[in-house]
Protein backbone atom coordinates (compact mmCIF):
# COMPACT_ATOMS: atom_id res chain seq x y z
CA UNK A 1 0.00 0.00 0.00
CA UNK A 2 1.23 3.54 -0.70
CA UNK A 3 2.10 6.45 1.48
CA UNK A 4 1.45 9.89 1.30
CA UNK A 5 4.76 11.46 1.43
CA UNK A 6 5.74 15.66 1.57
CA UNK A 7 9.10 17.40 1.05
CA UNK A 8 9.82 21.23 1.06
CA UNK A 9 13.01 22.60 -0.41
CA UNK A 10 13.88 25.47 1.36
CA UNK A 11 16.14 27.10 -0.26
CA UNK A 12 17.69 30.80 -0.57
CA UNK A 13 15.66 31.86 -3.47
CA UNK A 14 12.79 29.41 -4.01
CA UNK A 15 10.50 27.22 -1.60
CA UNK A 16 9.50 24.16 -3.56
CA UNK A 17 6.49 21.54 -2.42
CA UNK A 18 6.25 18.21 -3.48
CA UNK A 19 3.62 15.93 -2.56
CA UNK A 20 3.63 11.93 -4.04
CA UNK A 21 2.22 8.77 -3.34
CA UNK A 22 5.57 6.20 -2.26
CA UNK A 23 4.88 2.98 -2.63
CA UNK A 24 7.43 0.33 -0.16
CA UNK A 25 10.04 -1.05 -2.35
CA UNK A 26 9.04 0.35 -5.92
CA UNK A 27 11.97 2.61 -5.70
CA UNK A 28 9.40 5.63 -7.35
CA UNK A 29 6.59 6.94 -6.41
CA UNK A 30 3.65 8.98 -8.11
CA UNK A 31 2.98 13.10 -7.99
CA UNK A 32 0.01 14.66 -6.14
CA UNK A 33 1.06 18.08 -5.82
CA UNK A 34 4.31 19.69 -6.93
CA UNK A 35 4.79 23.97 -6.81
CA UNK A 36 6.92 26.06 -6.42
CA UNK A 37 7.24 29.97 -4.81
CA UNK A 38 10.06 32.25 -5.24
CA UNK A 39 10.62 34.37 -1.96
CA UNK A 40 13.83 34.93 -2.19
CA UNK A 41 15.02 34.36 1.98
CA UNK A 42 19.39 35.25 0.87
CA UNK A 43 18.08 38.76 0.05
CA UNK A 44 20.86 41.05 1.10
CA UNK A 45 22.22 38.23 2.93
CA UNK A 46 25.89 38.77 1.30
CA UNK A 47 26.21 42.20 2.40
CA UNK A 48 24.75 41.60 6.29
CA UNK A 49 25.30 38.05 6.83
CA UNK A 50 21.88 38.07 8.37
CA UNK A 51 18.51 36.90 6.97
CA UNK A 52 16.53 40.08 6.40
CA UNK A 53 13.39 39.85 8.59
CA UNK A 54 10.95 40.51 5.59
CA UNK A 55 12.60 37.77 4.04
CA UNK A 56 12.47 35.68 6.85
CA UNK A 57 8.82 36.12 7.38
CA UNK A 58 7.72 35.88 3.70
CA UNK A 59 9.26 32.84 3.21
CA UNK A 60 8.35 31.60 6.49
CA UNK A 61 4.80 32.15 5.31
CA UNK A 62 5.23 30.03 2.15
CA UNK A 63 6.84 26.79 4.13
CA UNK A 64 3.74 26.99 6.84
CA UNK A 65 1.41 27.04 3.78
CA UNK A 66 2.88 24.11 1.82
CA UNK A 67 3.01 22.26 5.56
CA UNK A 68 -0.65 22.61 5.39
CA UNK A 69 -1.24 22.29 1.81
CA UNK A 70 1.06 18.91 2.30
CA UNK A 71 -1.27 18.10 5.40
CA UNK A 72 -4.76 18.54 3.91
CA UNK A 73 -3.51 16.38 1.11
CA UNK A 74 -3.05 13.69 3.44
CA UNK A 75 0.39 13.61 3.82
CA UNK A 76 1.52 11.69 6.56
CA UNK A 77 4.99 12.70 7.20
CA UNK A 78 6.79 16.06 5.63
CA UNK A 79 10.09 16.58 5.22
CA UNK A 80 11.77 20.51 4.90
CA UNK A 81 15.46 20.79 4.22
CA UNK A 82 16.97 24.18 4.09
CA UNK A 83 20.34 25.08 2.50
CA UNK A 84 22.71 27.78 1.30
CA UNK A 85 20.90 30.99 3.24
CA UNK A 86 20.18 29.25 6.31
CA UNK A 87 23.47 27.20 6.71
CA UNK A 88 25.57 30.36 6.63
CA UNK A 89 23.19 33.48 8.25
CA UNK A 90 24.37 34.28 11.97
CA UNK A 91 20.60 34.47 12.69
CA UNK A 92 19.98 30.95 10.50
CA UNK A 93 19.16 28.72 13.88
CA UNK A 94 16.72 31.11 15.47
CA UNK A 95 14.83 31.28 12.11
CA UNK A 96 14.49 27.90 12.28
CA UNK A 97 13.43 27.24 15.30
CA UNK A 98 10.95 29.99 14.91
CA UNK A 99 10.09 28.12 11.69
CA UNK A 100 9.64 24.60 13.55
CA UNK A 101 7.33 26.19 16.04
CA UNK A 102 5.28 27.61 13.76
CA UNK A 103 5.09 24.78 11.39
CA UNK A 104 4.83 22.09 13.57
CA UNK A 105 7.70 20.27 11.19
CA UNK A 106 11.31 19.64 11.94
CA UNK A 107 13.72 21.64 9.46
CA UNK A 108 17.24 19.65 8.36
CA UNK A 109 19.40 22.18 7.38
CA UNK A 110 22.29 19.99 5.24
CA UNK A 111 25.73 20.75 4.20
CA UNK A 112 27.21 21.50 0.62
CA UNK A 113 28.14 18.03 0.47
CA UNK A 114 24.86 16.97 1.64
CA UNK A 115 23.06 19.17 -0.70
CA UNK A 116 25.18 17.70 -3.99
CA UNK A 117 24.42 13.83 -2.79
CA UNK A 118 20.60 14.53 -2.58
CA UNK A 119 20.52 16.05 -5.94
CA UNK A 120 22.30 13.70 -7.35
CA UNK A 121 19.75 11.31 -6.05
CA UNK A 122 16.90 13.85 -7.33
CA UNK A 123 18.43 13.76 -10.64
CA UNK A 124 18.85 9.62 -11.24
CA UNK A 125 15.40 9.70 -9.96
CA UNK A 126 14.03 11.40 -12.96
CA UNK A 127 17.07 10.78 -15.65
CA UNK A 128 18.06 7.07 -14.72
CA UNK A 129 21.19 5.94 -14.13
CA UNK A 130 23.31 7.76 -16.59
CA UNK A 131 26.06 5.73 -17.73
CA UNK A 132 29.47 6.30 -17.53
CA UNK A 133 31.02 10.20 -16.13
CA UNK A 134 28.21 12.40 -15.26
CA UNK A 135 28.98 16.07 -13.53
CA UNK A 136 25.64 17.59 -12.78
CA UNK A 137 25.38 21.57 -11.67
CA UNK A 138 22.67 22.94 -9.38
CA UNK A 139 22.00 26.85 -9.33
CA UNK A 140 20.60 28.32 -6.35
CA UNK A 141 19.90 31.39 -5.09
CA UNK A 142 22.86 31.65 -2.71
CA UNK A 143 25.40 28.81 -3.89
CA UNK A 144 25.93 26.24 -7.19
CA UNK A 145 26.82 22.40 -6.39
CA UNK A 146 29.01 20.45 -8.76
CA UNK A 147 28.93 17.21 -9.03
CA UNK A 148 30.89 14.60 -10.35
CA UNK A 149 29.45 10.76 -10.53
CA UNK A 150 30.53 7.64 -12.32
CA UNK A 151 27.07 5.09 -13.42
CA UNK A 152 25.01 6.75 -11.01
CA UNK A 153 27.24 6.80 -7.79
CA UNK A 154 28.86 9.96 -6.21
CA UNK A 155 32.98 10.80 -6.77
CA UNK A 156 33.16 14.44 -5.68
CA UNK A 157 30.93 17.51 -5.10
CA UNK A 158 31.69 21.15 -4.21
CA UNK A 159 29.49 23.57 -3.09
CA UNK A 160 30.77 27.14 -4.27
CA UNK A 161 29.38 30.48 -3.31
CA UNK A 162 27.81 31.32 -6.42
CA UNK A 163 24.49 31.89 -6.20
CA UNK A 164 22.17 34.39 -8.59
CA UNK A 165 20.40 36.44 -5.89
CA UNK A 166 24.05 38.22 -4.88
CA UNK A 167 24.92 38.48 -8.39
CA UNK A 168 21.40 39.98 -9.36
CA UNK A 169 22.03 42.67 -6.44
CA UNK A 170 24.84 43.56 -7.82
CA UNK A 171 24.55 43.62 -11.58
CA UNK A 172 20.79 44.44 -11.59
CA UNK A 173 19.79 44.57 -15.46
CA UNK A 174 16.70 46.30 -15.27
CA UNK A 175 17.02 47.92 -18.56
CA UNK A 176 17.88 45.85 -21.90
CA UNK A 177 21.22 44.28 -20.80
CA UNK A 178 24.77 46.02 -21.89
CA UNK A 179 26.76 43.96 -23.54
CA UNK A 180 30.03 45.55 -21.17
CA UNK A 181 28.22 44.70 -18.31
CA UNK A 182 27.47 41.22 -18.74
CA UNK A 183 31.30 40.75 -20.30
CA UNK A 184 32.10 41.89 -16.71
CA UNK A 185 29.64 39.34 -15.20
CA UNK A 186 30.57 36.32 -16.90
CA UNK A 187 34.37 37.41 -16.71
CA UNK A 188 33.46 37.64 -12.52
CA UNK A 189 31.55 34.12 -12.90
CA UNK A 190 34.37 32.49 -15.10
CA UNK A 191 37.32 33.46 -12.70
CA UNK A 192 35.55 31.85 -9.88
CA UNK A 193 35.04 29.01 -11.16
CA UNK A 194 38.72 28.85 -12.21
CA UNK A 195 39.90 29.10 -8.89
CA UNK A 196 37.44 26.82 -7.22
CA UNK A 197 36.11 24.02 -9.22
CA UNK A 198 38.06 21.22 -8.00
CA UNK A 199 40.61 19.76 -10.59
CA UNK A 200 38.82 16.19 -10.65
CA UNK A 201 35.81 17.91 -12.01
CA UNK A 202 37.49 19.99 -14.62
CA UNK A 203 39.46 17.21 -16.19
CA UNK A 204 36.97 14.36 -15.79
CA UNK A 205 36.31 12.99 -19.11
CA UNK A 206 32.55 13.71 -19.24
CA UNK A 207 29.85 11.83 -20.81
CA UNK A 208 26.97 13.98 -19.78
CA UNK A 209 26.57 17.02 -18.11
CA UNK A 210 23.64 17.73 -16.65
CA UNK A 211 21.97 21.29 -15.26
CA UNK A 212 19.06 21.42 -12.69
CA UNK A 213 16.45 24.46 -10.73
CA UNK A 214 15.43 27.58 -12.02
CA UNK A 215 17.43 28.75 -14.46
CA UNK A 216 18.38 25.67 -16.48
CA UNK A 217 14.81 24.57 -17.01
CA UNK A 218 13.64 28.23 -17.56
CA UNK A 219 15.74 28.12 -20.49
CA UNK A 220 14.68 24.36 -21.60
CA UNK A 221 11.10 25.82 -21.62
CA UNK A 222 11.82 28.96 -23.30
CA UNK A 223 14.27 26.92 -26.31
CA UNK A 224 11.09 24.69 -26.45
CA UNK A 225 8.86 27.46 -27.05
CA UNK A 226 6.14 26.45 -24.34
CA UNK A 227 3.55 28.50 -23.39
CA UNK A 228 3.07 27.22 -20.13
CA UNK A 229 5.56 24.90 -17.88
CA UNK A 230 5.80 21.11 -18.63
CA UNK A 231 7.81 19.22 -16.60
CA UNK A 232 7.53 16.14 -18.35
CA UNK A 233 8.80 18.21 -21.92
CA UNK A 234 11.42 20.08 -19.86
CA UNK A 235 12.84 16.41 -18.00
CA UNK A 236 15.77 15.54 -20.46
CA UNK A 237 15.67 18.67 -23.28
CA UNK A 238 19.08 19.00 -24.37
CA UNK A 239 20.14 22.45 -24.52
CA UNK A 240 23.30 23.38 -27.03
CA UNK A 241 25.67 26.20 -26.62
CA UNK A 242 23.67 28.01 -29.53
CA UNK A 243 20.20 27.81 -28.01
CA UNK A 244 21.39 28.98 -24.78
CA UNK A 245 22.88 32.10 -26.73
CA UNK A 246 19.99 32.62 -28.42
CA UNK A 247 17.54 32.75 -25.12
CA UNK A 248 20.28 35.10 -24.00
CA UNK A 249 20.18 37.44 -26.34
CA UNK A 250 16.20 37.40 -26.28
CA UNK A 251 16.35 37.91 -22.87
CA UNK A 252 19.28 40.68 -22.96
CA UNK A 253 16.84 42.36 -25.65
CA UNK A 254 14.25 43.04 -22.78
CA UNK A 255 13.97 45.47 -19.89
CA UNK A 256 12.91 44.04 -16.69
CA UNK A 257 9.04 43.91 -17.18
CA UNK A 258 10.10 42.14 -20.60
CA UNK A 259 11.56 39.19 -18.86
CA UNK A 260 9.10 39.21 -16.74
CA UNK A 261 6.29 38.91 -19.28
CA UNK A 262 7.76 35.83 -20.58
CA UNK A 263 5.74 32.29 -20.66
CA UNK A 264 7.18 29.97 -18.45
CA UNK A 265 9.44 32.75 -16.80
CA UNK A 266 7.96 32.66 -12.87
CA UNK A 267 7.13 35.41 -10.39
CA UNK A 268 10.36 36.98 -9.26
CA UNK A 269 12.67 35.32 -11.08
CA UNK A 270 12.49 38.43 -14.17
CA UNK A 271 16.12 40.16 -12.52
CA UNK A 272 17.71 36.52 -11.59
CA UNK A 273 17.63 34.84 -15.31
CA UNK A 274 20.54 36.93 -16.91
CA UNK A 275 23.31 36.14 -13.73
CA UNK A 276 21.84 32.48 -13.90
CA UNK A 277 22.61 32.14 -17.73
CA UNK A 278 25.64 33.84 -16.82
CA UNK A 279 26.48 30.87 -14.87
CA UNK A 280 25.08 28.10 -17.24
CA UNK A 281 27.47 29.90 -19.82
CA UNK A 282 30.72 30.31 -17.87
CA UNK A 283 29.93 26.01 -16.83
CA UNK A 284 29.67 25.09 -19.97
CA UNK A 285 33.09 26.92 -21.37
CA UNK A 286 35.07 25.36 -17.99
CA UNK A 287 34.23 22.26 -18.55
CA UNK A 288 34.51 22.31 -22.52
CA UNK A 289 31.08 21.00 -23.04
CA UNK A 290 28.73 21.94 -25.84
CA UNK A 291 25.31 21.00 -24.37
CA UNK A 292 23.84 19.96 -21.31
CA UNK A 293 20.58 17.87 -20.53
CA UNK A 294 18.24 19.58 -18.46
CA UNK A 295 17.01 17.79 -15.05
CA UNK A 296 13.36 19.02 -14.03
CA UNK A 297 14.11 16.40 -10.54
CA UNK A 298 16.49 18.27 -8.15
CA UNK A 299 16.70 18.37 -4.40
CA UNK A 300 13.27 18.12 -3.43
CA UNK A 301 13.06 14.94 -5.78
CA UNK A 302 16.14 13.64 -3.89
CA UNK A 303 14.57 14.12 -0.79
CA UNK A 304 11.43 12.13 -1.09
CA UNK A 305 13.95 9.43 -2.90
CA UNK A 306 15.63 9.34 0.31
CA UNK A 307 12.20 8.89 2.10
CA UNK A 308 11.13 6.10 -0.23
CA UNK A 309 14.10 4.14 0.23
CA UNK A 310 13.15 4.44 4.18
CA UNK A 311 9.37 3.18 3.45
CA UNK A 312 10.00 -0.72 3.28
Amino acid sequence: MSRRLATIDLGTNTVRLLVADVTPGAGAWQTVRAEQRVTRLGEGFRATGALGAAAAARTAAAVVDYVAQARAAGAVRVAIVATSAVRDAVNGGAFVADLERTSGVAVRIISGDEEARLTLAGIVAGLGRLPGTLVAFDIGGGSTEYILAREGALVASTSLRLGVVPLAERFAFHAPVDPARYAVLRAEVESQLERELPAAIVTARIDALVGTAGTVTTLAALDLGLAAYDPARVQGHTLTRAAIERQRRRLAALNLAGRAALPCLEPGRADLIVPGVAIVEATLARLDCERLVVSDFSLREGVLAELAAREV
